[in-house]
This record gives C-alpha cells, sequence and structure tokens, in this order.
C-alpha cells in the first residue's frame, strides 16, 4: 500500500520591497512520504521570493516533468520553472529549453558545495538559469518552522528575506552561484 502525501496549509503574507510585491496567499503544500519539512519549506522559501497570483507548486517528486514551482503564461508557455535541492545537469538544461527562465534554490550544506563544484562550470553556461545556495543552518531552521497550519509573514528587502511565524525569525540570504545575465 503506497503512503499518501501530508497535507499543510499556509497563510503567507510576502511583502518584497525589492519587487514591490504585496499579497497574502492561501497555500496548500503536499508533502510526499519521501520529502523533508527541509525541502518543503525550501518550497514555501522559494514561493516567497518568486511570489505571483499565477505561481503554483507542481505535483513534486513524484514526477520528473514537473518542476517543485512554475509560473505559466496564459498561453501555456511557460515563464518560470523552480527546482528545489540538487538536480543533475540534464534535468536542468531540459527544463532550461521548456521554460524562459530557470531558478534553483540549492541546498543541503556541505553536500550542496560538493554537487557546485561538480556542477557549476556547466550550469554557468545555461543562459537563462540562476542557482542560488541556502546555507545548511538556514534551510535547517526553516525546517524548524513547519507545522500543519502555518501562518508566516515574509519580508524581502535588499535580496534578504525574513521569514517568521510570530515568535520565530529565519533571516535567509541567498547566495547567487551563477554569474548575473545582464
Amino acid at each position: 500500500m503506497a503512503l499518501k502525501s501530508t497535507v499543510f496549509k499556509a497563510t503567507l503574507n510576502v511583502s518584497d520591497l525589492d519587487r514591490g510585491y504585496y499579497a497574502e496567499h492561501g497555500l496548500t503544500l503536499a508533502r510526499h512520504p519521501s520529502e523533508t519539512d527541509e525541502r518543503m519549506m525550501v518550497r514555501l522559501l522559494a514561493f516567497a521570493l518568486f511570489a505571483d497570483e499565477r505561481l503554483e507548486f507542481g505535483k513534486g517528486l513524484s514526477t520528473t516533468e514537473e518542476p517543485a514551482l512554475w509560473l505559466k503564461e496564459y498561453s501555456g508557455e511557460i515563464r518560470l520553472w523552480i527546482e528545489v535541492g540538487l538536480p543533475d545537469e540534464r534535468a536542468l538544461r531540459k527544463a532550461a529549453g521548456r521554460a524562459a527562465e530557470v531558478v534553483l534554490l540549492a541546498y543541503g550544506g556541505r553536500a550542496a558545495d560538493i554537487w557546485w563544484a561538480k556542477e557549476g562550470p556547466a550550469l554557468a553556461r545555461i543562459d537563462n538559469l540562476r542557482v542560488f545556495a541556502i546555507d545548511g543552518e538556514t534551510s535547517a531552521a526553516l525546517a524548524g518552522l513547519a507545522e500543519r497550519s502555518m501562518q508566516l509573514q515574509c519580508t524581502i528587502q535588499d535580496g534578504q528575506v525574513w521569514l517568521t511565524d510570530g515568535p520565530r525569525t529565519v533571516l535567509v540570504e541567498p547566495r547567487l552561484l551563477t554569474p548575473p545575465r545582464g
């Protein structure tokens, strides 16, 4: 018998001063049985960083044909493809061919550093890919905010992210690993 996903509900208030985006989102996150709280909360962080009315969670770990999150145009074209974790170069190259922009939030502490040392040179050549690193302490602190029902406030300013549930606040400073495009 297959295990079922665990459903988490979050009310996420986003105040993104960098983009001038302010909105409240009612989110339902299905955590796959093999997914950790850490990964789920990095997905939630990704939503906050790129929040938009049309940004949606993908089917998750159960399918490789969809990202962790994506934003599609009304025409069906994929504007933004967001992954979390440490995927292989081939998967990111394939995503870059399908979407206008691809973003990866890499996390995992030392494992992420080793992964980037191996994959980074090839990934840096993909023009529509941005890779951000979230340090291990920060992603572990994000996991500490995970609850079945969450009320979260996210403030983004000057590239820093404060995610709070009231009594606890986590400061996230995503580090851009790929060269700036422009």
